[in-house]
C-alpha cells in the first residue's frame, strides 16, 4: 500500500523513504547543508532504482538491460516517466523489500525533483547514473559462491557500484561552494578511493548474508593465495585460512579509508554538515572494519 501523497513535500517524501531503503543515509544525508540536502538525497535514490534494477531476482538479464536503458532514458526525459514506473513495479518480486517497491512508484516524484536542480548538478547525476548502469550490467552474470575471480575485478566492480557516486558528490560538492571547488583536481583523486573503502565495507560485513543466498563478492585470487576457498567455505570450518584472505582484504580496505579521511580534510573547515556527512560514514567503516567485526 502506498504511504506517501502527491501532496506531501518532496523534503518529507525524501526523509520517509530514505528511511526505509538506508538507514545509513537516513542518518549522514540530513547533516548536509539545505543547499546540498536535497540534492544529495535525490541523487542517492536515483541511483537506489539503479540498484533495485540491478538487484531484483524477478528481472531476467535481458530486462534489466532493457530497464536500466529506459531508466537512462527517463532521467534524460526522452522516455515517459509514468510509463517506466507502472511497467516495471508489476515486475518486480515479491521478495523485492517495500520500501523499494515505494521507491518504484514514485519515481515520477524522483524525476521531477532531478530536472527541478541547475544543470550542472543534473549533469553530475546523469553521469554518475550512466557509469553505474552500464557498469553493474558488466556484473549480471551470476557471480555465485565462488567469488569475483580477482581483485582487479572487485575493484572494477566497486567503482561502478560506489566510486562513482564519490566522484558525483565530489561535482555536488564544487558546484556548491567556491572554497571547495579550490581542491576539485584533489579532490577527484580522492573520490573514487573513498566510494569504493565504504563499498568494501559493504561486502565485507555482507559476507555471510550474501553467501546464503548464493553470492559472494569476494575476490578468488586473494583468498586462493591464503589458502581459502570461497566456494567451499561454511562458517566454524577452515576460518583460520579464510580470516587470513580476510586480513589483507581489510588492509586494503582500511587504505581505502585513509583516503576518504584525506578526502574529507580537504573540506573547508567551517563546512561542519559536509565533514559529519564524510566521517560519520567513514566512522561506520573503520567499526565494521575493526579487529572482531566478523565473530558472532
Amino acid at each position: 500500500m502506498t504511504i506517501l501523497n502527491s501532496h506531501i513535500p518532496d523534503t518529507n517524501f525524501e526523509d520517509q523513504i530514505l528511511q526505509q531503503v538506508s538507514r545509513s543515509f537516513a542518518l549522514t544525508i540530513p547533516q548536509l547543508p539545505p543547499g546540498l540536502r536535497h540534492q544529495v538525497a535525490n541523487a542517492y535514490l536515483l541511483c537506489r532504482i539503479v540498484d533495485t534494477i540491478e538487484d531484483d531476482a524477478g528481472l531476467s538479464l535481458s530486462l534489466k538491460r532493457a530497464y536500466m536503458d529506459r531508466f537512462l532514458g527517463v532521467v534524460t526525459a526522452r522516455e515517459s516517466v509514468q510509463q517506466f514506473s507502472d511497467d516495471l513495479i508489476g515486475l518486480l518480486s515479491a521478495d523485492t523489500p517495500e520500501g523499494e517497491k515505494e521507491l518504484i512508484r514514485n519515481v515520477p516524484r524522483v524525476v521531477e525533483t532531478l530536472f527541478s536542480f541547475k544543470p550542472q548538478q543534473q549533469t553530475a547525476i546523469r553521469r554518475c547514473l550512466e557509469t553505474m548502469g552500464g557498469g553493474m550490467l558488466k556484473f549480471q552474470a551470476p557471480v555465485g559462491t565462488r567469488g569475483l575471480e580477482s581483485i582487479k575485478r572487485m575493484n572494477d566492480y566497486c567503482y561502478y557500484v560506489a566510486g562513482v557516486v564519490g566522484e558525483m558528490l565530489t561535482e555536488l560538492f564544487c558546484d556548491y561552494s567556491s572554497e571547495i571547488a579550490k581542491h576539485r583536481e584533489a579532490l577527484l583523486r580522492l573520490a573514487a578511493s573513498f566510494g569504493q573503502g565504504l563499498q568494501m565495507t559493504n561486502i565485507l560485513k555482507d559476507f555471510w548474508e550474501d553467501r546464503a543466498r548464493g553470492a559472494c563478492w569476494l575476490p578468488r585470487d586473494l583468498f586462493s593465495a591464503a589458502g581459502c576457498d570461497l566456494d567451499e567455505m561454511e562458517y566454524g570450518c577452515n576460518m583460520a585460512a579464510f580470516c587470513d584472505g580476510l586480513t589483507t582484504l581489510v588492509g586494503i580496505t582500511r587504505v581505502h579509508l585513509e583516503s576518504a579521511l584525506a578526502f574529507t580534510l580537504l573540506i573547508p573547515k567551517q563546512e561542519t554538515g559536509i565533514r559529519k556527512f564524510c566521517l560519520w560514514a567513514i566512522g561506520m567503516a573503520y567499526f565494521y572494519t575493526s579487529e572482531n567485526w566478523w565473530k558472532p
